[in-house]
């Protein structure tokens, strides 16, 4: 994709990354199923591993395949770089591990996934990085809880489940005051979405299993780097002091604005081992290729999953925030243009046992821990996703014992509305 011409969406989300074959002609990449790859010398290889030249050597750390779906999905996040990892959680434990060490602090919003609060505040916390949570993850409210050692501010576009529209021109702006890098998990959203570089953000990340995939067939995650922030200004010295890993090189002095891409692949992914499979890859290059059409029929249906629920007696508390009720109506129109994504979350009247008979009463909808999936799916997250919070962070990130979440699917929506319809009557019943 060297022209002049700015390509729209589709088409590089059907090209980029994946120009035919030369050798052979083909237009679908492919696998690269090796652990290794031959060197031409002695030479090239010390070149390699001494990070001074451009290459492939072992799979843990670089692949063809791999590399196609990188070059891809940092095409379409408008981004530098990307680094493909083993899971959504991979990717975020890569990205902070890249910039912070025991003795550093982050700031996060509270309406975040349950599995990465308890990674940040358990896993991360046992080596020695504190996170402080933030309710509500407003700029203000977050700039507030910077401190001196704080290395980065991280929330999520579309926040899982409570799906409040995160503000990320402002969160910019208050992570750069601060000397700060902002990372967003934009899995909700996807780049078709919102592309959260564009109003600012440093990191992107995702979990790929999810809308990138878009058929729950894959584990993986991404992360993806924009190249503009300055990582030789001393507040991230993991980056701008010597590494002990490469003979003392400073990143941010060899590597410029690759600082960051370069040491969470060549020394964080390298170290925790969190690889991308080169068969998921392959697998992840099919999905993107078809998110601009998925993510419209995602968004067309769960507008109307989220009309019917508010217009339902058996449902209350309906948040999606592409309905003309919603307070994130005013975020949603600025950062998610064309739709709100396909989440929505609702309260079952009668509390969390009608809420139980509900999900035991549907046919159509999978009882499934998954999300962006082209079969419409349910969960009940105080039961599952964040069943592992407290009651206190529970109520921070909006999670009541009532509370659904519909990831809605891309099936006719008049079964969907109709398998909700006879759900909400057993509860009721019930």
């Amino acid at each position: 994709m060297d022209s002049d011409r700015r390509f729209g969406f589709r088409t590089r989300a059907l090209h980029a990354g994946t120009p035919p074959n030369a050798a052979s002609g083909a237009t679908t990449p492919p696998v690269e199923l090796s652990t290794g790859f031959v060197f031409d010398s002695i030479a090239q290889a010390k070149e390699l591993f001494s990070l001074r030249a451009y290459g492939n050597m072992y799979t843990r750390i670089s692949n063809p395949t791999v590399a196609a779906f990188e070059e891809k999905i940092a095409n379409l996040e408008g981004g530098l770089g990307a680094v493909a990892t083993a899971s959504g959680q991979a990717a975020q434990m890569v990205a902070i591990l890249s910039l912070a060490q025991s003795g550093d602090h982050l700031v996060a919003s509270s309406n975040i996934y349950g599995g990465t609060v308890t990674q940040l505040n358990v896993s991360l916390r046992r080596l020695g990085i504190e996170t402080t949570f933030v309710t509500g993850g407003t700029p203000a409210a977050m700039a507030a809880a910077v401190r001196p050692n704080t290395k980065a501010m991280f929330v999520e576009t579309i926040g899982n489940p409570s799906v409040t529209v995160a503000d990320l021109g402002g969160l910019a702006e208050a992570a750069h005051a601060a000397g700060l890098p902002l990372i967003v998990d934009n899995t909700f959203a996807t780049p078709y979405l919102c592309r959260p570089i564009e109003h600012g953000a440093d990191i992107v990340l995702h979990s790929a299993t999810k809308y990138l995939c878009g058929h729950g067939t894959v584990v993986a995650g991404v992360l993806i780097e924009s190249g503009k922030f300055g990582w030789g200004r001393g507040k991230h010295p993991l980056l701008s002091e010597p590494s002990p890993s490469y003979h003392h090189v400073r990143f941010s002095d060899a590597f410029s604005e690759y600082a960051f891409l370069t040491r969470a692949r060549a020394e964080v992914m390298r170290d925790l081992g969190a690889c991308l499979s080169p068969m998921n890859a392959w697998l992840l290059v099919q999905g993107v290729e078809t998110l601009a059409v998925r993510m419209e029929a995602h968004v067309r249906n769960a507008m109307q999953i989220a009309q019917f629920l508010e217009a339902h007696e058996g449902a209350t508390a309906v948040s999606y925030p592409g309905l003309a009720s919603s307070p994130q109506r005013d975020l949603a129109a600025r950062y998610l243009p064309l739709g709100a994504g396909g989440i929505v979350t609702f309260r079952v009247v009668g509390g969390r046992s009608a809420a139980e008979r509900f999900i035991d009463a549907l046919e159509l909808w999978s009882h499934v821990a998954n999300m962006g999936d082209a079969k419409s799916l349910v969960l009940h997250p105080a039961s599952t996703s964040h069943s592992q919070l407290n009651d206190e962070e529970l109520a921070a990130a909006g999670i009541t014992p009532d509370m659904i979440r519909l990831s809605v699917g891309l099936e006719d929506v008049e079964d969907l509305t109709w398998d909700l319809e006879q759900g909400l009557g057993a509860a009721k019943a019930a």
